[in-house]
């Protein structure tokens, strides 16, 4: 009968392509079930016994106790507990037992041995009450690291009876009982007897063709399948399925959520899923308000896996919630959350003040992995936060050897992309050094490269190790099995090799070899140089028209013999009058306009982004006549002639004794 019933269930199920899925979920369960149990839980003292259900303890210290469900037995009387300690003030009845007060008291245990002892103290329990504590059970020895139950608590009558009250008659557990005592022992991963597993699971199938389980029962043997078999199960089809056709009404927060991890361990089926998701998205809206930090963290992440670009109204809520609850997240879901806000470009002013005051209070013992994230999220988002870097450069200088080179390069890039020097500088750079100078081979050559060029942006060239990096040996780790460099790489030791020209004379080391040298600065990535605003350009150049008299008297883009590309080049001969592009003879000077844009500053500020800072500062050191011409000077000028006159204030003050 039940298999008629899955046949009916399945026959619209084209989105999963389970034709034929009669027999392959039969075959799968059976073949998948016997191998990857036995695989991974070995037997043990548990063994079905005919007779009536009943749980026994007949621990030193405990009672006689049944589970109160359906038709069991009751106990028979024996003699009573010898003592009780204060706090297990409960009446020995389920029917006082209040369910809220069961499970604040069952999550306060860290022990194995707290907790059968405490339900040891109650004469009659639920199966889901009973299924609970054996999940704690399986949580608080997992804490530990350790997979295996203690030997004393395996064979413990209490625990003993516990699991004997699951396996005796599976047919007779509620849809809660049944399911979460089913993913509390496959979340031992091996430490519950393997004919126990394989007979719940069995029931849960049995119940799953039918179609009596409950959008609760349905997440969490979802995600337990997942556990046990891998994401690929066909089975997952089947509850995703039956998912889909519940209101979502019917969902708590926490359901939503498991249904968003249950659907992230197939990304591959995203797009097929995609009108489901979007139907999830809009629903979730409504219950952010209800998330927990956890939960906000597994839903954010679950939408990276997905791809969910378009749900970016949800993350932008979410966000808000963020906001209010940051100093409740672990260091764990915070660097979740981070992560998430990087992947879909989200930031506000209200998260990064909030994200500002938790690491200013907490900078010394965050965690290291939660500190590189923190920058990389500011380095992405062009954030230029001081309280954050001034955090994280003290956490650094005081903990440097709890960071890895990887959480290294992330923690100190930044300072270099956005062109900021902390209070203590000195100090963060001379322990950055040291770290280098004694573990310089763990760090990889690319995050070497990409740390040390992040340095030479705010002047704290590495001359120390600038041999190394332009050494044959180190350039063909670099290239590592590739048959060439990246254009990146190449870049970055080009503007490394030209820092040494320029800023360290007294560099007598190697020099980089022309076949290692790029012609421009200009990259697909624009890590080095940003391109022009066009926009703004066109601001400009109609200005420079005007008092210049025409179009010839200055060029665009000019690349120069050392790569960079120069907006608007001007020349001016001896006596400083302005000459035509075309002509390279009688140059006295040359004018670089920078016309930056906004991309070429930090987010929301004045302040020049590293790459741009030292392009100017080489551009001097070359002999160019640098003019800044920023986007928010441009903007305030209300005519075309308070453009003319404000480029004449730019080119032709006084003091730089141009003519036109």
């Amino acid at each position: 009968m039940a298999l008629v019933t899955l046949r009916r269930n399945l026959c619209h199920l084209s989105d999963f392509r389970i034709h034929g899925a009669l027999a392959a979920l039969k075959t799968q369960h059976v073949n998948h079930v016997h191998k990857t149990v036995k695989e991974h839980l070995c037997p043990w003292f548990w063994s079905l016994h005919p007779g009536p259900i009943r749980v026994r303890f007949h621990h030193a210290h405990c009672k006689k106790f049944h589970s109160e469900n359906g038709n069991d037995l009751h106990p028979v009387g024996e003699p009573g507990f010898s003592q009780v300690h204060n706090w297990d003030r409960f009446e020995h009845s389920v029917k006082n037992v209040d369910e809220q007060m069961f499970y604040r008291k069952l999550n306060s245990f860290t022990s194995s041995e707290e907790v059968l002892h405490f339900i040891s103290t109650l004469e009659t329990l639920p199966d889901t009450m009973m299924a609970g504590a054996l999940r704690r059970i399986c949580e608080v020895e997992r804490k530990d690291g350790d997979q295996r139950l203690p030997k004393e608590i395996l064979e413990s009558s209490a625990f003993q009876a516990l699991c004997d009250r699951f396996g005796r008659n599976p047919s007779d557990l509620s849809n809660a009982g049944l399911v979460t005592a089913f993913q509390a022992l496959t979340l031992l991963c091996g430490d519950a007897q393997s004919r126990l597993l394989m007979n719940l699971e069995a029931e849960c199938q049995h119940r799953l063709e039918r179609g009596s389980l409950d959008v609760h029962s349905l997440c969490i043997l979802g995600e337990t399948l997942i556990k046990l078999h891998g994401p690929g199960f066909l089975t997952l089809d089947l509850i995703i399925y039956q998912l889909q056709g519940e209101s979502l009404e019917a969902f708590t927060p926490e359901d939503i959520v498991t249904l968003y991890r249950l659907l992230q361990a197939s990304p591959e089926k995203a797009d097929q899923q995609q009108k489901f998701l979007n139907k999830i998205n809009h629903f979730s809206l409504s219950l952010v308000s209800n998330l927990s930090p956890k939960l906000m963290s597994q839903m954010l992440t679950a939408l990276v896996v997905l791809d969910q670009t378009q749900a970016l109204p949800l993350v932008i809520k979410l966000s808000k919630y963020v906001v209010r609850h940051i100093a409740r997240f672990t260091s764990e879901e915070l660097r979740k959350v981070l992560e998430a806000f990087i992947y879909f470009g989200h930031s506000d002013r209200f998260f990064t003040e909030t994200l500002e005051q938790h690491v200013a209070s907490l900078c010394l013992t965050l965690d290291p992995e939660l500190v590189s994230r923190v920058m990389e999220y500011c380095s992405r988002k062009l954030i230029l936060s001081e309280p954050i870097f001034n955090a994280v450069a003290e956490t650094f200088v005081c903990q440097a050897e709890k960071f890895s080179p990887s959480q290294t390069a992330k923690l100190i890039e930044p300072f270099g992309k956005l062109n900021y020097l902390p209070p203590n500088a000195s100090a963060l750079f001379r322990k950055l050094e040291n770290m280098l100078l004694t573990h310089f081979n763990h760090f990889p050559p690319k995050t070497l490269l990409k740390l040390l060029h992040s340095c030479s942006l705010i002047e704290r060239h590495p001359v120390n190790f600038m041999a190394k990096i332009f050494s044959p040996y180190f350039l063909q780790q670099l290239q590592g099995e590739e048959s060439y460099l990246d254009r990146l790489s190449l870049a970055q030791l080009t503007q490394l090799f030209l820092t040494s020209i320029l800023e360290c004379p007294f560099y007598k080391g190697p020099k980089l070899l022309p076949k290692f040298q790029v012609k421009s600065f200009l990259t697909p990535c624009s890590s080095l140089e940003t391109p022009m605003d066009f926009h703004l350009y066109k601001s400009v150049m109609i200005g420079l028209i005007d008092l210049l008299g025409a179009r010839l008297y200055f060029a665009s883009k000019v690349l120069t013999p050392y790569c960079y590309t120069i907006d608007v080049e001007i020349k001016l001969d001896e006596d400083g009058f302005v000459l035509p592009f075309t002509i390279d003879e009688d140059v006295h000077k040359r004018v670089a306009l920078c016309i930056d844009g906004p991309k070429r500053f930090c987010l929301n500020s004045n302040h020049l982004l590293g790459k741009e800072a030292t392009k100017q500062r080489h551009l001097r050191l070359l002999g160019y006549q640098v003019v800044q011409i920023p986007y928010y000077e441009i903007e305030m000028l209300k005519s075309r002639l308070e453009l003319v006159d404000y480029l004449q204030g730019k080119l032709f003050s006084q003091n730089s004794g141009g003519h036109w």
